[in-house]
């Protein structure tokens, strides 16, 4: 089969389509025929060598996919409900640039109704990126304010929708005027953080309060904005270090605001917490979605012959939601 491998580290140049065998499902394993797969900020950091593969896991990029059921393995329950040919997402470790692919059955979730295959694609990973921090970790509640950083990306797009779906309000930083305007008709109010100080932005909007929870994708340069945006009690959950990995903490202020800095990896987790977040991902977001009220948010698609175009599309921060392969 067709497949993107992690051979060399450096810039999108490095990426080439290769032939690889295609993958034997085994013991809890479902082997999906992909349609799309997405691309996320994981994927150029492991390009780049500074995101290594998991032990034991497959050295083909990508994170999540769409496709169709091809085989499950004997150790696949019923409770599973999983059948061949059912339409699905999966959120993977690696292997999603590729023909085939196999995941473990808890990470694999039906395709939502009312979509295509490729449209399902731009979910998995930033539906369980999104509920696991802000919901989870962050414990987000019904009237909060959410402010999300990277607003107009395919984490911030989705958190926007989901937060709103949810009954909080939501402000997002963007760069431009037309990712303000977009995620103004998400649901959000645009900072625009290139144009204006965005703590004093949210001290504004909140009359004062600050943040509740803050998801952030930028690290060590917005750890202390961060901190002066926080509302008492409030909890800042990092994603991302695209603004560094080392950052100076007013530990005073964190204190005296009874704040929470919370910093999660999705990929590392173990199965059993990937199983509840995806579980929890089906049960609350999948309706959401069903209804329409978060819809999947895609910028570009480029064939799997494409995936270094589509890394330098990525790369150049211009796109508003997903960048997806299709294979």
């Amino acid at each position: 089969m067709r497949a993107v491998r992690d051979i060399e580290s450096g810039g999108p140049e490095v990426l080439k389509v290769t032939e690889i065998d295609d993958p034997s499902v085994t013991g809890d394993g479902v082997l999906i025929e992909v349609a799309a797969a997405g691309i996320n900020r994981a994927d150029v950091l492991q390009r780049q060598g500074n995101y290594p593969v998991p032990p034991d896991a497959s050295d083909v990029f990508g994170l999540e996919v769409s496709g169709t059921v091809n085989a499950l393995g004997p150790d696949v329950p019923e409770e599973a409900g999983l059948s061949v040919g059912d339409k699905v997402v999966a959120l993977l470790d690696s292997g999603g640039y590729a023909e085939k692919v196999i995941a473990p059955w808890p990470q694999v979730l039906p395709a939502p109704e009312g979509l295509d295959l490729v449209e399902a694609a731009a979910l998995p990973e930033v539906a369980a990126t999104v509920f696991s921090n802000v919901f989870m970790a962050a414990a987000a509640r019904e009237g909060e304010t959410l402010l999300v950083h990277g607003g107009a990306g395919g984490i911030g797009t989705h958190a926007i929708q989901v937060a709103k779906a949810l009954g909080l309000t939501v402000l997002a930083t963007v760069g431009s005027q037309e990712k303000a305007d977009f995620v103004t008709e998400l649901g959000a109010t645009a900072i625009k953080y290139k144009d204006e100080d965005f703590v004093e932005r949210v001290k504004e909007l909140t009359d004062g309060h600050g943040a509740d929870v803050i998801l952030d994708v930028m690290g060590a340069k917005y750890l202390d904005p961060n901190v002066k945006a926080l509302a008492n009690n409030g909890r800042i959950t990092i994603i991302g270090m695209q603004g560094g990995v080392k950052g100076e903490l007013n530990i005073g202020r964190l204190m005296n605001k009874r704040g929470a800095v919370i910093g999660t990896t999705l990929r590392s987790r173990p199965l059993s917490e990937k199983a509840q977040i995806m579980g929890a991902v089906r049960q609350i977001v999948w309706p959401h979605v069903t209804s329409g009220a978060v819809r999947p948010i895609m910028d570009k698609t480029f064939p799997l012959d494409q995936v270094r175009e589509a890394h330098e599309y990525f790369d150049s921060g211009s796109h508003i939601g997903k960048v997806l392969l299709t294979i």
